[in-house]
């Protein structure tokens, strides 16, 4: 889930009298009239899109992911479709869904609405401005906004859906047919998401003709994720007059377990694949899904949460609608701390320090002091905790269960 590029290691430019106006969001700039790109959401040289180690821009390869057909799982090519799902999952991380049943006057009244949102009047689109990470609804820019050094080309406005009547009360109320045409759409991602989910966990033999007989938690894993979170991130990449000096969004994987992302007909999805960073060709009527964080550990790795970015261009606005699906959040907490923060500051922080030999010996990459070693400890045996409770049946290498009150050093994350 965490940009894997260091956008949020510089010092705020808090003398710069720009400052509120880039606090407001690119949208706001651009509808004040800019030739050039503030150096707010300049990157670092290496980390531009234009620079790629010497191998060819990204912007020069393009990638046809793997297309599924929604309806044949439906139909006698089912067990086909299937090795096809899980050989996107393993090799690529996302594939495209067509054919995935959702009415197309429902998908593109969904993306004219969310125009017509980031069209508002600055004044009004402020009204859902937050830094309760937890608000229902949250309107803001970049990607952490609070935290980031270089800011990203983008806005954003996302939105809680789970459970729907609690939340939509706080949904924005203009344009005056968001929310009926959010909440269609909401049901209808709900819906196909919980119908992946079923195939995938086919696919991995978890349910279905290939179901192996594991335990009581395959049982009612379908029941907990029709109870499960879902947020809606509506995404907008205005125009940029100098897009080889930023990103829409830093190189990231999604939390959670499947990404449905709806995008309208311009370019700008780029996966790392092979070392390259190459972009999606979009395709109408379709969604890219992609593999999140908690899937893979779910999968004992099998199925790869990948990394991927957004590049920006100068002529065309973007828009782009992800839907996030995990387990219900009251299943989310271990000691107050989301499942995510650990693994987040587990892969982030502490595992690019070292690797591990055998039981007692490992190697770090760089000196780590005592308070350090003591809060890479604590997390190591929260992350223990973190895993067996999306992944009750993972191991050690060496084969046994993990028990969070005997962490050895030797505990090996892939199982």
């Amino acid at each position: 889930m965490s940009p894997a590029m260091g956008i949020t290691t510089e010092s705020k430019q808090e003398n710069d009298p720009l400052e509120s106006h880039y606090q407001k969001g690119v949208k706001h700039l651009c509808e004040n009239g800019i030739s050039k790109v503030p150096n707010k959401y300049i990157l670092p040289v290496s980390e531009r899109p234009s620079s790629d180690n010497g191998v060819p821009n990204a912007a020069e390869l393009n990638l046809n992911l793997p297309v599924i057909d929604f309806a044949e799982l439906q139909g006698s090519n089912r067990s086909q479709v299937l090795k096809s799902i899980a050989n996107a999952c393993e090799e690529y991380g996302f594939f495209q869904l067509v054919n995935h049943g959702i009415p197309s006057d429902i998908i593109s009244s969904m993306i004219d609405a969310s125009q017509r949102f980031f069209d508002l009047p600055m004044e009004e689109r402020a009204k859902y401005m937050s830094a309760d990470m937890c608000s229902p609804v949250r309107y803001g820019t970049s990607f952490n906004q609070t935290k980031d050094g270089v800011f990203c080309w983008r806005d954003f406005l996302k939105l809680m859906c789970h459970p729907l009547s609690d939340v939509l009360p706080h949904w924005p109320s203009s344009p005056v047919d968001f929310r009926k045409l959010a909440v269609t759409y909401s049901k209808e991602t709900k819906y196909l998401f919980l119908t992946l989910m079923e195939a995938i966990l086919e696919s991995l033999g978890l349910c279905g003709d290939t179901k192996k007989k594991t335990g009581e938690e395959d049982d009612d894993i379908l029941e907990k994720f029709r109870d499960g979170s879902q947020l809606m991130v509506v995404n907008c990449y205005p125009p940029c007059p100098e897009p080889e000096l930023t990103l829409g969004m830093p190189p990231h994987s999604d939390y959670g377990f499947l990404t449905l992302l709806l995008q309208d007909n311009i370019q700008g999805l780029q996966i790392q694949f092979k070392g390259k960073w190459l972009t999606v060709e979009p395709l109408a009527n379709s969604f890219v899904i992609n593999i999140g964080d908690h899937l893979e550990i779910f999968s004992n790795g099998k199925y790869k949460s990948v990394l991927h970015r957004v590049v920006v261009n100068s002529t065309k606005p973007r828009i782009s609608v992800a839907s996030l699906h995990s387990l219900p959040f009251k299943c989310m907490k271990i000691q107050g701390i989301t499942r995510t923060q650990i693994l987040l500051a587990f892969w982030t922080t502490f595992l690019p320090l070292f690797e591990f030999n055998n039981r007692d010996d490992f190697i770090f990459g760089q000196t780590m002091n005592a308070c350090e070693f003591e809060g890479f400890y604590f997390i190591l045996k929260q992350s223990v905790n973190l895993v067996r409770c999306v992944n009750p049946r993972w191991r050690t290498k060496e084969g046994s269960d993990l028990d969070p009150d005997k962490v050895r050093l030797s505990w090996d994350l892939v199982a």
